[in-house]
């Protein structure tokens, strides 16, 4: 009764504002501003699509969108893993300032979120929409907050992952004509963007229709080609042909240097840094050739399916002649192994996982304006500011990245010298604390001491007392708190790294040569200060905006609602 409530009031105001023009709700209109389609996939590394180099996927129409606006082949996230990359690209903000991840025990604060790129540009007059996957905590309760949901005047969409077949596990779409997920988010889209479709059921929006007179700003975040949806692929009869079929009679390639799990001799990283025993066994289709191709069709299959919801999307803007006035990014949080070098999984610093493509479509500028491609060190954090400066929005100080409108015209090919990623996930799944800095030629990776608990001997201790193994593997408490932020101030505290990785990324993209014990003295001393100016400038001066975000956080608040 009391979402209910909130609801009607907010339908109310927004109208209202509309109507006398006492906020910025109509202080744009389409006719004077551009609409902003933002698209963001799970898990797609940067070689997925065919105008990124992948010769076996169908990618025409991503494949177009890039020949019609910048291709940005130096993209990187700032974190490899969902929810601190998500939070990083509303934000703008590397982790070590906004300060949650999965195991941090903390949610985005709402004085945070509210200088997101969304909020600020619904403040500023736009409409707003998001479809499909969230997986960034915001407010007190995290998901189950509402904060989320009311920062959007259309909201359809799932907290966490959707699966295959998100109908079966969120409420929102259980209307959706279809069960597919990229095709149950094309209805959301159509629903959205087109006022003379019939409504879409599910969907929780402030207007009956989308404002025409008013320019909008649109989040569309995939779940896929992520390998849980993908594991959860049934190749039903009712799914189209492509998740049936395509792709399946081909012979795929195995991705180069790829090692199966029983040929590894020498691992990546020493076991005493990342204990591969430990990882999610949600990867192991990596570790054997057959289950690995069987995995990446489906992901093949899924860029599809993706591929030609942004060609209905184009087509859709063109029909209702809006497509020259409305701007299109496309990214992904990060990017994914497949078996490269016998890993699995993400939250490391190499390429391969922090690597992503970037293409930013801009109706306004000619061809001979545009970069058809550019090879400027950019992060996804940079698309927030980029976003704010074309539409003329103030861009928040607490923002981090870099404003890419100068590059887009052409007028600025250099972005940053240094770039800067990092893993905070360090938890009993294996993966180390680390933190990389590059530059276009060089990159230098540093790694901490691995002292996690096993996943392994929990999954041992569950089973032989028969104990919730999700709860013992997944639940976050009070303590992790501490131990998070202990992982965050570490460098600044003194705690000295135990391993160094240097590699020349112009000579060796891939990554196979470790030339830490071959390298200059002066080289190193450049990259492991770069390393270091970096972090500090990363975290800032100021503590993280976030909320308590917990097991007992929850047990409290519903204590709090039965007295």
């Amino acid at each position: 009764m009391l979402y209910k409530n909130q609801f009607l009031c907010g339908c109310v105001l927004l109208l209202s504002t509309i109507v006398t023009g006492q906020s910025g709700s109509n202080s744009r209109t389409s006719a004077e501003a551009l609409n902003y389609i933002f698209i963001l996939t799970d898990d797609q590394s940067y070689g997925s699509m065919g105008c990124t180099g992948n010769e076996w996927v169908q990618t025409p129409n991503l494949d177009q969108l890039a020949a019609d606006g910048t291709l940005f082949t130096n993209a990187h996230v700032t974190s490899a893993i969902c929810t601190p990359s998500r939070a990083s690209i509303f934000l703008s903000q590397f982790e070590r300032r906004h300060g949650v991840n999965f195991n941090s025990g903390t949610s985005v604060a709402p004085e945070a979120w509210a200088k997101s790129y969304p909020v600020q540009m619904r403040k500023a007059g736009y409409y707003t929409g998001y479809i499909g996957k969230n997986h960034t905590p915001i407010g007190a309760g995290g998901y189950d907050s509402g904060v989320m949901e009311e920062s959007f005047d259309y909201w359809y969409a799932g907290h966490g992952h959707l699966t295959f077949y998100p109908k079966s596990r969120h409420d929102i779409f259980k209307g959706a004509k279809v069960d597919t997920q990229v095709e149950v988010m094309q209805e959301g889209m159509v629903d959205f963007l087109d006022p003379n479709q019939e409504r879409l059921a599910g969907a929780v929006q402030f207007l009956e229709e989308r404002p025409t007179e008013q320019p909008f700003v649109l989040s569309l975040c995939f779940n896929l080609p992520h390998s849980a949806s993908t594991r959860s692929m049934e190749q039903r009869p009712t799914d189209p042909e492509i998740y049936r079929s395509l792709y399946r009679n081909l012979e795929l390639p195995l991705p180069e240097h790829y090692v199966a799990k029983a040929d590894i001799q020498e691992p990546k990283l020493p076991m005493e840094i990342l204990h591969a025993e430990d990882r999610q066994t949600g990867y192991d289709f990596v570790d054997e050739p057959a289950t690995l191709k069987e995995r990446y069709t489906r992901q093949l299959q899924a860029m599809t399916g993706i591929d030609q919801l942004v060609g209905e999307l184009r087509s859709r803007l063109e029909k209702l002649g809006i497509a020259e006035k409305t701007v299109l990014v496309f990214t992904s949080d990060h990017g994914l192994f497949m078996g490269q070098f016998g890993l699995g999984g993400k939250a490391l610093c190499y390429e391969q996982v922090t690597h992503v493509p970037l293409i930013i479509y801009h109706p306004g500028l000619t061809p001979e304006e545009r970069p058809a491609t550019s090879h400027a060190l950019v992060q996804t954090i940079d698309i927030a500011p980029t976003l704010l400066s074309l539409a003329n929005i103030p861009i928040p100080s607490s923002m981090q990245g870099k404003d890419l409108s100068k590059v887009l015209g052409g007028k600025e090919k250099t972005v940053r010298e240094f770039l800067l990623t990092e893993n905070l996930w360090s938890t009993k799944f294996g993966n180390p604390r680390c933190e990389s800095i590059q530059n276009m030629e060089w990159k230098y990776i540093r790694y901490y001491k691995n002292e996690n608990q096993s996943a392994l001997n929990i999954i041992r201790a569950a089973k032989d007392m028969k104990l919730p193994l999700n709860k013992l593997l997944y639940q976050v408490n009070d303590q992790d708190i501490a131990l998070y932020r202990s992982f965050a101030e570490a460098p600044f505290r003194g705690e000295k790294a135990v391993y160094e990785e240097l590699f020349q990324l112009s000579k060796d993209p891939q990554e196979t040569t470790n030339l830490i014990q071959q390298a200059s003295p002066s080289l190193l001393k450049e990259m492991r200060q770069a390393l270091d100016e970096a972090l500090y400038s990363a975290r800032g001066t100021e503590a993280p905006k976030v909320l308590r975000y917990t097991q007992e956080s929850k047990l409290e608040a519903q204590l709090k609602v039965k007295k």
